[in-house]
């Protein structure tokens, strides 16, 4: 059983266990209502993200952790903003490895004018398409069903901001970058924003781009290129 696996047994236990103590009304339905996070935590359901700032800011956001996605924290996501705007006046975004939605939504939340988004999970896509219907601003959003090497056959005109955050993060970061240069698809001003392990270390060049910024919040690192 791994580390956290483990946690969740003695804490879930333990909750369960109190909800049957009668402590009285109060301490009841705070243990119940702790219980009940813990059963969503159990099936990998996490939904208390939000959106940080900006035209839909505080609105609530659903996501999906598991072995395909990993939801960036409200703290690194407010970070990430604080270090590449926080606010922006229109502006073209891709999310490459989409996960739930919530930077690109939060890009668009803070002035960005339109939103690519690519995801291949199933589970994961349904999420993404009930939170841009949170935003009721859908029009402002593209939703591709489909993987990073597909999506990059098919993207056209340019982005002003890339958000990378893949699975194997130090050669594909590498590879897509390379690949959306290549095609023309990068701004002049672009701004390549990557989310990775604290513990990868990625180039301090990819292909015409250096890192502007670079810093770790927990166990993530947030690294921007720039020209």
């Amino acid at each position: 059983m791994e580390t956290r696996e483990l946690l969740e047994f003695f804490v879930f236990s333990w909750a369960y266990l109190a909800c049957l103590v009668p402590f009285g009304t109060t301490s009841m339905r705070v243990f119940c209502y702790n219980r009940k996070v813990l059963l969503k935590i159990s099936k990998n359901e996490v939904t208390d993200l939000r959106v940080v700032a900006g035209e839909f800011g505080g609105r609530p956001l659903k996501t999906l952790e598991g072995k395909t996605t990993r939801p960036t924290t409200d703290k690194v996501k407010g970070a990430i903003f604080n270090m590449i705007g926080p606010f922006f006046d229109g502006g073209r975004v891709l999310d490459l490895f989409s996960g739930s939605g919530s930077l690109a939504i939060e890009a668009i939340s803070r002035g960005m004018s339109s939103a690519v988004l690519v995801e291949k999970d199933r589970r994961a896509q349904a999420v993404i398409q009930e939170n841009i219907k949170m935003t009721k601003s859908e029009k402002q959003f593209q939703l591709l069903k489909m993987d990073a090497v597909r999506a990059l056959t098919q993207l056209t005109g340019q982005f002003d901001l890339v958000l990378l955050d893949p699975p194997y993060a130090k050669e594909q970061i590498v590879a897509n970058i390379t690949q959306l240069e290549e095609q023309g698809l990068l701004a002049e001003e672009v701004m390549l924003v990557c989310e990775t392990d604290k513990a990868v270390d990625l180039p301090e060049e990819i292909s015409n781009f250096g890192i502007w910024k670079q810093k770790t919040y927990g166990i993530s690192k947030v690294t921007v290129y720039v020209r």
